[in-house]
C-alpha cells in the first residue's frame, strides 16, 4: 500500500501516533488481523475457496476497508446481505465476486444483475431477478437456497422440485444460470448437537436433486465460522468466514487464539472526570448501585448510544492495566467506573480506558455481561464512534 493509499484509507503503523493526535472514542481495527485470518481459514478449508462475509458494515468493523482486506488476504468471494451493502462494495472499486442473499420487493435487482452480484434465491424472487436480467439483457448468476432446517430463507425441500423446473426455464432462456447451491447451518456453535448431521444430510440431497437437473454447480457452500471449524466434512466447494474473519471464536469455551485467529477491533476511550465522592453516594440512573465508601469514580464517554449494552453492568473496563467493573447503569452517552480510594486523580484523569480488545478485557466478557453473544457487541458498536485503521498495531503474529 503506497502513502497516497495509507492517507485515504486512514491506517497508521501504531495506535501510539493515534494517540498523539487525540481522541475521544474510537474503534481501532487491526486490518493485519483480517488479513491474518483469511490466511489460517484459507489453510484450514483448502482447496475449499474462502468467502469473507461482509455483511452489517463487517459486523461493525466497516465493511469497504475489511473487505479489501479480506481479498488481499486470500477471501476469493465476499458475502453481503442485502444487494445494497454489494453496491456499496462495488462503488468503491471491490470487482471480487460477490453474494447477496436477503431480499424484498424493493430490493434493486437491475442494479444486482447490472453490477455482476450473484444473487441468492429461495422461491420468490426468481421471477424478478429474471425480469431484472431481461431488463438489462444480462444472465443473472443466481445460487439457490435450500433451508436445511434452519426455518428462515430458503426452498423447502417439498418446494424445492418446483423451483427447479422454474430455474431450469430461464436458464433455457439465457435469463440466469444457476451457479450455486447453499444453506446455513442453526447450530454448529454446539458441535455435539445431532441437527447439524440433519442438516448436513439434507443438503446432500438438495445437491443430487441440482445435479440430476442438469445444473452444473460452481460452489455449494453451507459451512459458517464453527462448521468451518468443527466440521471439515461441511467445507463443499466453499465456506462463508463471518465471525471468524474478525477474530473471535463461535465456541463458547474456546479462544480465538486455539484457532490462529486475532480479534480486530479495539474499542477505546479516555476517561472524562475523575472525583472523590463520600460513602453512599448513588450512581447513574436509578441509584441502584451506592459506593460502600470514600472513593474515585471514573466517568467512561461511551454509552448505549454508542453500542455499549445498558444491561452490561459489572463488564469491565481496562485502565492503565487494571480492570474496573461498570457500576450503575449504562446511559445514553456515559458510564461510570469505581476506582475506589487509593489512586491519584491525575494519573486517570485523561488516560486510556480500553473497553475491550488488545490491552483489556475480550469481547466475551462484555458479551457475558450483556447476556448476549460476542457477534452482537461488536456489530452493534454506532457510528458516533470512529473506526481508525491501523497495520500490526498489536503484533504481527500469525503473519
Amino acid at each position: 500500500m503506497n502513502s497516497e493509499a495509507l492517507e485515504e484509507s486512514n491506517v497508521t503503523t501504531s495506535t501510539n501516533s493515534a494517540q498523539a493526535r487525540g481522541f475521544e472514542r474510537r474503534a481501532v481495527i487491526d486490518l493485519s488481523a483480517i488479513r491474518n485470518n483469511v490466511k489460517q481459514i484459507s489453510d484450514v478449508v483448502a482447496p475449499a475457496a474462502v468467502m469473507a462475509v461482509v455483511k452489517a458494515d463487517a459486523y461493525g468493523h466497516g465493511a469497504i476497508p475489511v473487505a479489501k482486506a479480506a481479498v488481499e488476504g486470500g477471501a476469493s468471494w465476499l458475502g453481503c446481505a442485502h444487494v445494497t451493502e454489494a453496491l456499496a462494495l462495488r462503488e468503491a472499486g471491490i470487482q471480487t465476486p460477490m453474494l447477496a442473499w436477503l431480499h424484498t420487493e424493493d430490493t434493486p435487482f437491475e442494479a444486482a444483475v447490472d453490477a455482476s452480484l450473484d444473487l441468492g434465491v429461495s422461491g420468490w424472487e426468481l421471477e424478478r431477478v429474471a425480469a431484472a436480467a431481461r431488463s438489462v439483457q444480462t444472465p443473472a448468476r443466481i445460487h439457490l437456497k435450500i433451508d436445511t432446517g434452519l426455518g428462515r430463507n430458503g426452498s423447502t425441500m417439498d418446494d424445492f422440485p418446483d423451483l427447479l423446473n422454474r430455474a431450469s426455464a430461464f436458464q433455457e432462456e439465457g435469463l440466469l444460470r444457476v451457479v450455486g447451491l447453499f444453506s446455513h447451518l442453526a447450530v454448529a456453535d454446539e458441535p455435539e448437537r445431532p441437527e447439524t448431521d440433519e442438516q448436513l444430510h439434507v443438503f446432500n440431497k438438495a445437491i443430487e436433486l441440482v445435479e440430476a437437473a442438469g445444473f452444473h454447480l460452481e460452489v455449494r457452500h453451507i459451512a459458517n465460522t464453527p462448521a468451518i471449524l468443527s466440521r471439515p466434512d461441511a467445507h463443499h466447494d466453499m465456506v462463508r468466514l463471518g465471525l471468524g474473519l474478525y477474530g473471535l471464536s463461535p465456541f463458547e469455551n474456546e479462544s480465538p487464539d486455539n484457532f490462529g485467529l486475532r480479534p480486530a477491533m479495539k474499542l477505546m476511550t479516555r476517561i472524562a472526570n475523575v472525583k472523590k465522592v463520600r460513602a453512599g453516594q448513588g450512581v447513574s440512573y436509578g441509584l441502584n448501585y451506592k459506593t460502600e465508601g470514600e472513593t474515585y469514580l471514573g466517568l467512561i464517554p461511551l454509552g448505549y448510544a454508542d453500542g455499549l449494552p445498558r444491561i452490561a453492568t459489572g463488564a469491565p473496563v481496562t485502565v492503565n492495566g487494571r480492570s474496573y467493573p461498570v457500576r450503575g447503569r449504562i446511559a445514553m452517552d456515559q458510564c461510570v467506573i469505581d476506582l475506589g480510594p487509593e489512586i491519584s486523580p491525575e494519573d486517570y484523569l485523561g488516560a486510556e480506558a480500553i473497553i475491550f480488545g488488545e490491552g483489556g478485557q475480550s469481547v466475551n466478557t462484555w458479551a457475558h455481561a450483556a447476556n448476549t453473544i460476542n457477534y452482537e457487541v461488536v456489530t452493534r458498536i454506532s457510528p458516533r464512534v470512529p473506526r481508525h485503521y491501523v497495520e500490526g498495531s498489536w503484533g504481527e503474529a500469525g503473519e
